[in-house]
């Protein structure tokens, strides 16, 4: 995975620069009969929180939303690599005529696949490239991570936050960033100590990283992996933690102070009505609190009334644009100063390779 950094911040910048093409200027794909054969492929198990379990979410809302103008299929457990690249050519082959690939890892396979099979729609979940037949969607996860470390810090007894990190892609990097400027925000000292899983699930390893980062101090857990470990670690330990992907107030219901969710099902239902009507066009999406893309759980009933108000102030400028969490100077972990004011663009955004002040902790070598 981190070996093909480089090359992702490098087509990253091109994402974002092509995600401005006029809609006018790329070439439509025809229209589908109904019903649309859709599938979807999960890096991990559907379980029940989760990374791949808010694209099931998805999924399902979709079904729910088209009945029957749509069928799907779900293949879950899928490895990065060669094993998915064997699953989209048999979900191809077997005639579905939308597919969304939804790691990360899925990227190459998934251009190989569709250069095999042009009367194929793939949507490729944070990938950097794109194709006649694959478009690429993500969502601006450090929007909701920067309120998450705010709130953190409000309600930080030690000022310390441990972050259990998948891989060092620039997706991961803007989240650890936000929250720390997030925390910053609310507490000048605090302090966000970040571990390293090189994994995206393995729920032994999580809970392994969460247990390391409260043995040094760390009062409040957050996490960019696959399971509901942290969660489940933090309400074992006495510890707070803001809840990733999807609401874990089952798995923490002392400790999640909220969660930072994941929201599909009005995109997926967008893009298969788009191949239905032959509307599909491969156009890059970068969605964030406004589309819905990203949204706050409910606070815990411990947090404080003006905390709350605070954040919900501050999430409404987001959403209106009044404010984004890189804006105004920024200064990175070594002292250096990368931004003297105004926003950060999104290019600079899709090619984030350094910690702000603040963060405890190195970013692993190719």
């Amino acid at each position: 995975m981190f070996k093909n950094l480089a090359r992702a911040s490098h087509g990253l910048v091109a994402l974002v620069a092509a995600a401005t093409l006029s809609l006018a200027a790329q070439a439509q794909s025809p229209a589908v009969k109904p019903p649309l054969p859709v599938a979807f492929v999960y890096v991990s198990p559907v379980g029940e929180a989760g990374w791949t379990h808010q694209h099931e979410l998805g999924r399902r809302a979709m079904e729910k939303a088209l009945g029957g103008l749509v069928t799907t299929t779900a293949v879950e457990s899928v490895p990065e690599g060669a094993e998915s690249e064997r699953v989209l050519r048999d979900l191809a082959s077997q005639g579905h005529k939308l597919v969304f690939a939804t790691s990360f890892g899925y990227l190459e396979p998934t251009l190989r696949v569709a250069a095999d099979h042009p009367d194929v729609r793939f949507e490729h979940a944070g990938g950097y490239r794109t194709a006649p037949n694959v478009n690429t969607y993500n969502a601006r996860y450090y929007e909701g991570r920067y309120l998450a470390g705010y709130l953190a810090g409000k309600m930080s007894k030690s000022g310390v936050a441990g972050y259990v990190a998948g891989f060092p892609v620039p997706e991961v990097i803007q989240g650890i960033n936000a929250f720390t400027l997030g925390m910053r925000a609310a507490r000048a000292d605090a302090q966000v100590r970040v571990l390293w899983l090189q994994t995206w699930f393995d729920p032994p390893r999580e809970r392994e990283a969460a247990l390391a980062l409260v043995a040094q101090g760390a009062d409040v857990l957050t996490n960019h992996s696959g399971s509901a470990a942290v969660a489940q670690t933090a309400q074992e330990k006495g510890v707070r933690m803001v809840g990733y992907q999807s609401d874990m107030r089952r798995f923490a219901p002392d400790a999640q102070l909220t969660a930072v969710t994941h929201q599909w099902g009005p995109y997926y239902t967008r893009v298969a009505r788009a191949v239905l009507d032959g509307r599909w066009q491969p156009v890059p999406v970068w969605g964030g609190m406004k589309d819905g893309f990203v949204v706050l759980a409910p606070f815990h009933p411990d947090v404080p009334a003006p905390v709350a108000k605070a954040v919900r102030a501050r999430e409404a400028d987001i959403i209106a644009g009044r404010f984004h969490p890189f804006s105004g100077r920024l200064i990175d972990q070594s002292g250096r100063e990368r931004q003297t004011g105004g926003t950060i663009s999104d290019g600079a955004l899709a090619t984030m390779n350094w910690f702000v002040s603040g963060v405890v902790g190195t970013l692993p070598k190719p």
